[in-house]
């Protein structure tokens, strides 16, 4: 019994493997600051209705470029309480930014370098992250479809636990971009369908001969 369930917990080598095939799929075709704003209160929208969120946790999100400018920033939650207990802790944002940094030297996402690291038994180090990154997972590259040298942008989201604030990004990156795709689909067939009407070819009027003959003997 407990054989099976061990058996069903996936390896920290097949969770980075998974992170990585989920960086090639969940590309942009552009991103804009507008598009940022949108993913932001899409995050917030879907926390808010977790059940995280129901039992006092809180989140915060940042969406920065790859240069550091902020496109959206916000708290889900309460910095305290009057007991002394907030939501959100004081050192959460130096959490999400320190994520992002990850992401800014490696390219990659930052639950992928955590389980990558515990794969390969190495250090931040070791693996050639310079600095004092705090290395959690929830911060996600932005790569678009035509760039392949570095990623655009980077949204990042910390509650405190690396695997579902690592899901929620993902799961949220990966239906706006099927929304998207969806709205463009949409877009090229009301195009094309326009295309088609206005090269429609004028429908032929056959004459008859009894009108051929009429006309002659009018002239």
């Amino acid at each position: 019994m407990f054989t099976s369930f061990h058996a069903m917990i996936p390896s920290d080598a097949e969770l980075a493997s998974q992170a990585l095939t989920e960086e090639g799929n969940y590309r942009f075709p552009s991103f804009s600051a507008s598009d940022a704003v949108t993913l932001g209160l899409s995050l917030r929208k879907r926390f808010r209705a977790s059940s995280r969120h129901s039992k006092g946790k809180g989140l915060v999100i940042s969406i920065q470029t790859i240069a550091g400018h902020t496109l959206f920033a916000c708290t889900v939650g309460d910095l305290g309480h009057p007991a002394g207990v907030g939501d959100v802790s004081l050192n959460s944002w130096t959490s999400v930014d320190s994520m992002v940094g990850v992401v800014r030297q490696t390219g990659h996402s930052s639950y992928y370098v955590e389980k990558s690291m515990s794969a390969m038994g190495k250090s931040a180090k070791q693996l050639g992250i310079h600095g004092d990154h705090i290395i959690h997972g929830g911060a996600f590259p932005i790569w678009l479809d035509n760039a392949h040298c570095c990623p655009i942008a980077v949204v990042a989201c910390y509650s405190g636990s690396s695997q579902e604030d690592h899901h929620l990004v993902v799961t949220t990156v990966r239906d706006y971009l099927h929304k998207i795709n969806k709205s463009e689909g949409a877009r090229m067939s009301a195009s094309s369908a326009l295309g088609t009407e206005m090269h429609m070819p004028l429908p032929s009027v056959p004459i008859r001969e009894s009108t051929i003959r009429h006309t002659t003997h009018l002239v």
